[in-house]
């Protein structure tokens, strides 16, 4: 597999994307003017405890109060008793009560960030873990010698007031480079620990890099092929980092001048445009829906256009094995995170169903971020867990639709008419006047006017008034402003946008479906009805207004 990353640079944010095969796998943005903070360490103050959610608001400074559970407030010899109700998070904080914090969720929305008392260090081969005696060793570093040469090397300088987990790519790492980063670690602790008796409370004792160099200390590593970044000072300071974190591997640091942008050569635009679509097509013409909520995310295979070639339960096989592979890069493409369902299309075979998992399960083993496989449920439903990191693909690059309120759907137009309807017979009760004016969506007009007039005359004779409708651009489909009331003509003489006699330059929209030969143009959902400009459709013409009537208005062609 060739892997590659590109570091595109902005005037206002840095986006990085990671390729696997020229293909998008995981894409990153931070703004510059807005700072990371999941992995600061806070000195922060209890606000108030919860002892009905066995939680507590932690002040660390921030525009919003932390949230920290009690899971992450207990010694881990602690929990059994938490379980079995034998602790209260009253037992552990109080308010005022100052303690040290490092924020693992930042903010979203409404919701404060999680912060955890459990500290941890992260360097590129190890990560520093202060409080706890322990070694722990990388699962993917799967040689037994290797993992106790690793753990033979930490043990020989590690202090027991730490801990220290071994990173994927400490492998095959010489001890001299894993003491020098053990010993930045320690320094970088022993400074958080002067800091918090120098400082007020709530203070930030310590803020994580910025995305350039956690790219560099998480993913630059033997199996990439390149990295290339398309601005000058970004790159002369990757290669300053890289002389510190990998001299071996700053061959691999390029800088991009060419003539297309570096998402443009390598087609990453169009990739995150696909990723964020609800609908994915697999090669060979079945499709995947995704649709993510607050609490999970859920994923349906369909065959779609996919028939196969023997029969149906081994098109329903293929189907879900193909799935499965396209799943995992998508799960880590969206950076899908908490409860994820997947409704596979219904197999047979148990033997089926245990392969589906292991073709899943190998492709999640390619991502950095854990997943955890809980098997099918009695209604043939996959289950799985995937650690929440940072934010999904879509809450990095999409804000929730105002109109719809995120659900996708809308109310349909021929509602909102019937909405309108009511609203209009509501609203007519109140005026004495003898006709109203209404402006409304100018979609919404034309269907309150009806063919020829004859929905606004139905309207007419149920409220007893002469009903006038001005389209206007500006207002919802639910909205209705009453602009006038008055006599018949007092209203008419407002309402018409168009005079006898008056030469326009319209757009013709379509043909006359009465007269095929008229086209039909219109002003603020008035009609005008140009005589033989059929053939004028999408076109801009000269007109003169002829006749106003008053849904609609005659014209003529003017040479």
């Amino acid at each position: 597999m060739t892997k590659e990353i590109l570091i595109n640079v902005s005037i206002n944010e840095t986006r990085v994307a990671i390729l696997e095969d020229a293909n998008l796998a995981e894409f990153s943005v931070e703004k510059h003017d807005e700072q990371r903070q999941a992995g600061n360490i806070y000195r922060g103050r209890v606000a108030n405890v919860l002892p009905g959610m066995q939680a507590a608001f932690i002040d660390i400074g921030e525009d919003k109060n932390a949230f920290i559970f009690i899971d992450d407030v207990l010694p881990k010899d602690s929990e059994t008793d938490y379980r079995n109700h034998k602790i209260s998070i009253k037992d552990l904080l109080h308010e005022g009560q100052e303690l040290m914090v490092q924020m693992i969720k930042e903010p979203i929305g409404t919701k404060g960030a999680r912060v955890v008392t459990q500290i941890t260090i992260p360097g590129r081969y190890l990560v520093l873990i202060p409080g706890v005696d322990y070694i722990g060793i990388s699962r993917r570093i799967v040689t037994e010698d290797e993992r106790e040469r690793l753990k033979g090397i930490i043990s020989s300088f590690k202090s027991p007031e730490v801990g220290m987990i071994v990173r994927t790519s400490a492998e095959e790492i010489e001890a001299t480079e894993l003491q020098t980063e053990y010993e930045f670690l320690i320094n970088v602790w022993r400074k958080i620990q002067k800091k918090t008796k120098n400082q007020s409370c709530p203070a930030l004792l310590y803020r994580d890099h910025d995305l350039l160099y956690r790219i560099l200390r998480d993913y630059l590593s033997k199996d990439v092929h390149r990295i290339l970044i398309d601005e000058l000072e970004t790159y002369t300071k990757a290669i300053e980092l890289v002389k510190i974190l990998a001299p071996s591997l700053k061959s691999r640091i390029e800088l991009y001048h060419g003539e297309l942008t570096l998402f443009q050569l390598y087609n990453i635009e169009s990739q995150l445009e696909k990723a964020l679509r609800r609908k994915v097509w697999l090669d060979c013409g079945a499709y995947l829906i995704f649709d993510q909520t607050e609490a999970l995310s859920v994923i349906d295979v369909n065959t779609g256009k996919f028939t196969g070639s023997t029969c149906l339960e081994d098109t329903v096989f293929q189907t879900n094995m193909m799935a499965a592979k396209e799943i995992a890069h998508q799960i880590k493409l969206r950076n899908l995170a908490g409860i994820i369902v997947i409704d596979f299309i219904d197999m047979v075979s148990d033997e089926e169903r245990a392969k589906v998992i292991v073709e899943l399960e190998m492709e999640l083993n390619r991502d950095k971020i854990k997943s955890n496989i809980l098997g099918f449920t009695n209604l043939g439903l996959l289950e799985l867990t995937r650690k929440k990191v940072k934010q999904s693909l879509r809450e990095m690059l999409q804000v929730e639709c105002d109109f719809c309120g995120g659900t996708g759907y809308r109310i349909s137009v021929e509602n909102h008419l019937h909405r309108a309807l009511r609203s209009i017979q509501q609203l007519a009760k109140n005026i004495d006047g003898e006709a109203i004016l209404l402006g409304v969506n100018p979609q919404i007009a034309s269907l309150l006017i009806g063919p020829g007039g004859a929905n606004l005359e139905k309207l007419e004779r149920n409220i007893g008034k002469t009903v006038f409708v001005k389209g206007q651009e500006q207002l919802s489909p639910e909205q209705i402003q009453l602009l006038t009331t008055g006599t018949k003509a007092e209203v008419e003489e407002s309402a018409l946008p168009v005079r006898e006699g008056e030469e326009l330059e319209l757009i013709v929209t379509e043909a006359h479906i009465g007269n095929p030969g008229d086209g039909i143009a219109r002003i603020e959902g008035y009609v005008i009805d140009v005589e033989g400009a059929a053939s004028c459709v999408g076109k801009r013409i000269k007109t003169l207004v002829t006749k106003t009537f008053k849904t609609y208005a005659k014209a003529r062609i003017l040479n």
